[in-house]
């Protein structure tokens, strides 16, 4: 015994089963948004402002003498969660022109594919030699075109104008406020 539900419904109009009623709704809403104001982007002529503290694309920095300023640590790739960063000592050998860099990487890569963005590489670096840059737009043609070697890393990253390395300014300040 199944209940029968029966739903009343009013009585279309002749002009409702026209459909035109409809269509002329359609067609306002269509219009409201011809005339309304536009919120697309017309990327690229237009791009958006980003907000402070937004973390962009790694990228290494030279200092003032237009020397890397990474020394090779290997802190960033350690600390790296998909492992994207991939840094190949000098070995043995140093090199006396490069000032207080110690030894300068043989190789440096990111693979920009496996970068989330984290900012570990950054704040891990005592060297201050990695900054997160407030770029979005990432792009290439193939996937070799998206593993950014030393050379490019450095074009994109510039110049870094401090000479003070980032443990010494935090022990300066520690000794001010009398913390040892």
């Amino acid at each position: 015994m199944s209940d029968v539900i029966k739903v009343n419904r009013n009585e279309l109009s002749w002009w409702e089963k026209t459909y035109f009623p409809a269509i002329f709704q359609g067609m306002a809403v269509t219009l409201k948004h011809l005339v309304s104001p536009s919120i697309t982007m017309q990327y690229p002529e237009e791009k958006w402002s980003v907000p402070e503290g937004y973390r962009g694309a790694p990228y290494l920095v030279k200092d003032q003498e237009d020397r890397t300023k990474c020394v090779s640590c290997q802190l960033c790739e350690f600390v790296c969660p998909p492992k994207a960063i991939r840094i190949t000592p000098p070995g043995p050998d140093k090199q006396a022109d490069v000032g207080n860099v110690e030894k300068r990487p043989k190789d440096f890569e990111i693979n920009m594919l496996r970068c989330i963005f984290c900012g570990y590489c950054q704040e891990v670096c005592p060297e201050e030699a990695i900054f997160l840059q407030k770029d979005y737009s990432l792009t290439g043609e193939s996937r070799e075109e998206m593993v950014y070697d030393i050379h490019k890393l450095l074009e994109l990253g510039g110049v870094h104008n401090d000479s003070i390395m980032k443990w010494k300014k935090k022990k300066e300040d520690a000794e001010k406020q009398g913390v040892h």
